[in-house]
């Protein structure tokens, strides 16, 4: 598995919108119903969607995040076979930070719970990906 960054791409490749996620300083995580591990907030860009727009209501979706402000970060990629890629080619998505200031009251999608951490989880969905997320995240924003 490799993980790249870069400043820009076309928006075309653009598949896939994370979104590192904070509230009142901690950490924002998601676990989903059929896994016992932690993920960042993410998923997949619809056709016709702005990749902003993707990055919006995936953090709705599966945070119930109702007021925040959400900011890009860069373009990643990953190469090699995964969960979301069978074929093991790079994809490409843009990483975001959102740092979210009020929720709705229940999950409605295939999350099961919204956690909050001062300290990053050590069980994570992907393991050889997120917190290479994070590291990027942390490293362009001089942030420990």
């Amino acid at each position: 598995m490799k993980v790249n960054f870069y400043e820009q791409v076309d928006d075309k490749p653009l598949k896939f919108a994370v979104i590192i996620s904070k509230h009142n300083g901690q950490w924002v995580f998601c676990k989903h119903k059929d896994r016992s591990t932690y993920e960042i907030p993410g998923g997949h860009r619809e056709s016709n969607e702005e990749i902003i727009q993707t990055a919006k209501r995936e953090l709705y979706e599966e945070t119930g995040a109702l007021q925040f402000d959400i900011f890009p970060i860069c373009v990643y990629s990953v190469t090699g076979k995964n969960r979301v890629n069978q074929t093991g080619e790079e994809t490409y998505g843009m990483l975001f930070i959102a740092n979210i200031q009020s929720f709705e009251n229940e999950l409605h999608s295939e999350m099961e719970s919204v956690s909050f951490f001062n300290d990053l989880p050590t069980e994570w969905t992907y393991p050889l990906i997120q917190p290479l997320l994070i590291q990027e995240y942390l490293r362009r924003t001089n942030t420990k």
